[in-house]
C-alpha cells in the first residue's frame, strides 16, 4: 500500500539542512543590516553629541554673542538636517540640590551658562523594510557653564580707627590686653597676607606635614599661632620693620600664655582648594586684610564670652557711659571669607551689644541710667553670579546677594545671664531709669528691623582689585534706631510706692530721653563703627576672581 503523498513529504528527511540553512541566513541577513543601521545611528549620535558639547562651551564662553557662536559651530561641523535650540540660565554647582536642578533658566543679562539642543537625522539603509522610514530622528543636548570662582567676605568693616576702644575690645575678646597705636591698625587694615601661604605657615606651626588644606582648617589651632603664621608671612613679604607684621607680632606675643583654641574653618572656606595638599599653591592667588583676620580670629575665639568696655564719651549731655560686647558662633559650616562657585555663602558672626549710659538728668530726676540692648543677628552673602570677560578681562563682574542681620533693640533690664545665652534672644522687663529720694521711673522699648529680601551687589573688576567694601543697609529701617527706641519707651513713675502718672512727671521724662536722643546715638554710631558692626547694614567684597573658561556641566 502506498503512503499519501503529504505524508511521505513530511517524513522525508532529505534537505532539512538547507531549508533550515535558508531560514536562518535570512534571520542573520536581517539582523546584520539592522546593525548596520544601528551602528550607523551610534555613530551619528556620537558625533551630534560632540558637536553640540562644543556648540555648549562656545556658547558660554561668549554669552553676548551665544546663539550666533553656537550656530556656527553646528554649521562648520556639517551635521545632516541640523536644527537647534539655545537656552540661557544660571548654573549653581550645588551638590545639595538634584543635577536637573542645577540649572535655571534665565534671561541672557543673567546668566552663566548654556544649554544647547541639536535636532538631526540618520540614514536608514536596510530598517527602512521594517520601519518603512529612511531617517532616523536624533536629538542630543548639552550644557556648560563657566568654570569661575570668587573669594569673597562678609562684616568687618572698621570704618573707624580708635586705637583704645579697638584695643578693649579686641584684647578683651582674644583674653589678652593689647596696647596698639591707631596707626598700627592703620597698618593692619593695609597688610594684604597671602591665604595660602597663612595655612601652610599655620600647617607647620601646627607640626601637620602632610594631609589637605581642609584638614588643617578644620583642626583647633591655638589663637596665637593663627596670628603668629600672619605675622611670619607679613615679615618675611614686608621685613622686619613693617609697621603691620610688628603689630602682628605684638599680638602673637601677648597670647603666648593663653590657651584658647579655634577652627580656622569657621573664619576661612577655600572651597575648590580644600582638597589640595599642603604645601601646594594654586596659580590663582587669595589674599586677604590682616586686620580683618585678626578680628575674625577675635570673635571665634571670643565663643560667647563678655568684654565689657569703659568708654570715655566725651559727649555733651552724656556723664559717663560703659559697653558689653559678646560675639556668638556663626552658623554651623559657614565662615566669614569664602573662595568658591556660585551659591556659596559666608555669614557675619551673631552680636550683642549693651550699652549702659549715664545721661545729665534734670529736677526732680537727676541723673538717668539708660541701658540700651542691641541683638545684630547673622548677616549672609550669596554668591549668585559671575561674570568672566573673554577676552578682556575688565570686563569681568561677581554679584552677590547680600540679606542683613535682623536687629532686635531694647530699653531694658537685660540680666548677665541673658546678655550671654545666645541660645535664646532676650526678653527684658522694665529697666529702672531713676531711683533717687523715693521717686523711681522705669521704662522699656523695644524695636525690630529686618530685611528678609536679599540686595544684589555688583563688583566690577576695577572694585575687586582695589579689594573695594559696599554696604547693604535694610530697606525697612528708617530714621535712627536710638530715636525710634526712646520715643516709644513705655514710662512708670512710682513715687514713695504709689504709681504716679502725672503729665508734669511723665513730660520731663519724655523731654530728657528726647534731647538724649542724638548724643546717645552720637556715641552708638561710633562705637558700632570702631567694632566694624552696621545696624541693618551688612559690609561686604571681592577680594579675587578666577575665570578658568568654559566647562560642560551635568
Amino acid at each position: 500500500m502506498r503512503m499519501p503523498v503529504l505524508t511521505s513529504f513530511v517524513a522525508d528527511r532529505q534537505g532539512a539542512v538547507a531549508v533550515t540553512s535558508a531560514i536562518l541566513l535570512t534571520t542573520l541577513i536581517g539582523f546584520t543590516a539592522l546593525g548596520v543601521d544601528v551602528g550607523s545611528v551610534y555613530t551619528d549620535r556620537r558625533k551630534a553629541q560632540g558637536v553640540v558639547d562644543l556648540a555648549a562651551l562656545t556658547a558660554v564662553s561668549d554669552l553676548a554673542n551665544a546663539d550666533k557662536a553656537a550656530g556656527a559651530t553646528i554649521a562648520r561641523n556639517k551635521i545632516a538636517d541640523a536644527s537647534y535650540s539655545l537656552e540661557y540660565g544660571v548654573y549653581s554647582a550645588n551638590q545639595a540640590l538634584a543635577p536637573d536642578k542645577r540649572f535655571v533658566p534665565s534671561d541672557q543679562a543673567s546668566a552663566n551658562a548654556a544649554r544647547v539642543t541639536l535636532s538631526s537625522t540618520t540614514p536608514l539603509f536596510f530598517s527602512r523594510i521594517l520601519t518603512g522610514r529612511d531617517k532616523f530622528d536624533v536629538k542630543t543636548m548639552a550644557t556648560a557653564t563657566q568654570s569661575s570662582f570668587a573669594q569673597f567676605a562678609i562684616g568687618s568693616r572698621l570704618l573707624k580707627i580708635d586705637g583704645g576702644l579697638l584695643n578693649a575690645v579686641l584684647g578683651g575678646l582674644l583674653g589678652t590686653t593689647l596696647s596698639l597705636s591707631a596707626m598700627d591698625y592703620d597698618a593692619l587694615l593695609s597688610t594684604k597676607i597671602d591665604a595660602f601661604d597663612f595655612i601652610n605657615a599655620l600647617a607647620t606651626r601646627m607640626q601637620i606635614t602632610a594631609g589637605t588644606y581642609d584638614g588643617v582648617l578644620s583642626a583647633s589651632a591655638n589663637t596665637s599661632d593663627v596670628i603668629a603664621a600672619m605675622a611670619g608671612i607679613a615679615t618675611r613679604q614686608y621685613g622686619a620693620f613693617d609697621r603691620g607684621a610688628a603689630a602682628l607680632t605684638a599680638i602673637s606675643q601677648r597670647l603666648r600664655s593663653g590657651s584658647s583654641k579655634i577652627k580656622v574653618l569657621s573664619m576661612m572656606d577655600l572651597g575648590p582648594y580644600a582638597a589640595m595638599s599642603v604645601g601646594q599653591k594654586p596659580k590663582v592667588s587669595a589674599s586677604f586684610m590682616a586686620l580683618d583676620m585678626v578680628s575674625a580670629a577675635a570673635g571665634v575665639a571670643n565663643g560667647s564670652n563678655q568684654v565689657a568696655v569703659a568708654l570715655n564719651a566725651g559727649i555733651p549731655g552724656i556723664v559717663s557711659a560703659s559697653m558689653k560686647v559678646a560675639i556668638g558662633e556663626r552658623p554651623r559650616g559657614t565662615s566669614w571669607v569664602a573662595f568658591g562657585s556660585t551659591g556659596a555663602t559666608v555669614h557675619t558672626a551673631q552680636t550683642r551689644v549693651l550699652l549702659n549710659v549715664q545721661l545729665a538728668g534734670a529736677a526732680p530726676f537727676g541723673a538717668v541710667s539708660l541701658p540700651i540692648y542691641i541683638e545684630i543677628a547673622s548677616g549672609t552673602a550669596t554668591l549668585s553670579k559671575m561674570s568672566c570677560g573673554f577676552p578682556d578681562v575688565s570686563t569681568s563682574r561677581v554679584t552677590l546677594d547680600v540679606t542683613p542681620g535682623l536687629i532686635d533693640a531694647w530699653i531694658g533690664n537685660v540680666s548677665n545671664v541673658q546678655f550671654t545665652n545666645f541660645s535664646s534672644a532676650p526678653n527684658p522687663g522694665a529697666a529702672t531709669l531713676v531711683d533717687i529720694a523715693g521717686l523711681t521711673v522705669t521704662g522699656k522699648a523695644h524695636v525690630s528691623v529686618s530685611n528678609m529680601t536679599p540686595t544684589p551687589v555688583t563688583f566690577t573688576y576695577s572694585d575687586i582689585q582695589a579689594y573695594r567694601k559696599q554696604t547693604v543697609s535694610t530697606t525697612s529701617f528708617a530714621g535712627s534706631l536710638v530715636a525710634s527706641l526712646l520715643g516709644n519707651t513705655q514710662l512708670g513713675v512710682n513715687a514713695f510706692g504709689i504709681g504716679l502718672g502725672t503729665p508734669v512727671l511723665t513730660s520731663g521724662m519724655t523731654t530728657i530721653l528726647g534731647n538724649a536722643a542724638s548724643p546717645v546715638d552720637q556715641l552708638l554710631s561710633s562705637v558700632l563703627q570702631t567694632l566694624g558692626v552696621g545696624l541693618g547694614q551688612a559690609d561686604v567684597w571681592v577680594t579675587n576672581l578666577r575665570c578658568d573658561g568654559a566647562v560642560l556641566v551635568i
